[in-house]
């Protein structure tokens, strides 16, 4: 079966946008494929007039810090974001998100643009990234800017980007401090494809005695047509003090806000509501302690 008629692997980004230009709207980008061939390959399907590899694009598959912000192309894989030292310390999050994505042969192709740019509002990266308040760059109509993770998703599947005219280069967020830390956990089904049944995210930070939550970022996922943070939890979080009870007004703070539908792929609405006190009660934990030591150390 032909999925396409030509290939194209540019080296650079002036090259891939010349190339969008000149198909006119018949080229579509790929990264890893994991998701656009298994889409090419669905009956009836006709082949497309030409795909454009961007993970031949240097620079958008690099991981780097300066020291303040930490930076992630478009092209970095999943398999890469696990096994990098520096997200590691900058972006905990992250790494354990993008370490349940699929199996070890789909993360080491699956990029983390792709998992962002197909807007899926369980996406694993993209709950993280959420949390992490990253801005992603963007090419839009010739336009490159950056813009909030969030201003991508328009609703499930419907992204800001037209993947055959604009191009999603990277992504920015600022790296950890002192009394700083995030933590990511899903519950999922292990039949036939691993759907996460719900994913949280959670960014805190510590006043300086570590007593009290200073800020804190939050984002459970899929409860809402697109990756949305839980404000409702994060202020009642924010100028509490870390003990149980704060725990408890967030989980009650979630209960009452967040409305997860009932999915025959993913789970009934009531036990994905129950599941919400769980994730979060784990989840903010482990931000917790990995806080209380960054202090420490």
């Amino acid at each position: 079966m032909k999925l396409w008629n030509h290939y194209h692997t540019p080296h650079t980004i002036p090259e891939a946008l010349a190339l969008l230009g000149d198909y006119g709207g018949r080229a579509r980008i790929v990264a890893g494929g994991t998701d656009l061939l298994i889409e090419s390959r669905a009956e009836g399907h006709a082949p497309h007039e030409a795909l454009i590899d961007i993970t031949t694009i240097r620079e958008l598959c690099d991981i780097t810090h300066d020291g303040e912000t930490v930076m992630i192309g478009a092209g970095v894989t999943h398999s890469q974001i696990v096994k990098s030292t520096l997200l590691q310390q900058q972006a905990a999050c992250l790494v354990e998100s993008c370490g349940v994505v699929g199996g070890p042969q789909v993360r080491n192709v699956a990029t983390i643009g792709g998992n962002v740019a197909h807007a899926l509002p369980a996406g694993d990266g993209t709950v993280s990234l959420v949390a992490l308040d990253a801005e992603a760059e963007v090419i839009v109509n010739g336009d490159r800017r950056w813009l909030p993770i969030r201003d991508l998703y328009l609703g499930p599947a419907q992204s800001l980007l037209n993947p055959s005219r604009d191009l999603l280069l990277r992504f920015r967020l600022r790296g950890t401090k002192p009394g700083e830390a995030s933590a990511f956990n899903r519950i999922m089904r292990p039949q036939g494809v691993a759907l996460p049944v719900l994913g949280c995210a959670v960014w805190i930070a510590l006043d300086e005695e570590g007593a009290r939550y200073a800020k804190a970022r939050v984002c459970i996922a899929p409860v809402a047509p697109t990756p949305v943070r839980s404000e409702a939890v994060e202020a009642a979080l924010v100028g509490q003090a870390t003990t149980d009870a704060t725990l408890a007004s967030a989980v009650a703070a979630a209960h009452a806000t967040l409305r997860p539908r009932t999915s025959k792929y993913r789970a009934t609405a009531e036990y994905r509501h129950e599941m919400i006190e769980v994730l979060l009660r784990r989840t903010l934990i482990t931000a917790l302690e990995r806080a209380r030591s960054s202090q420490v150390s």
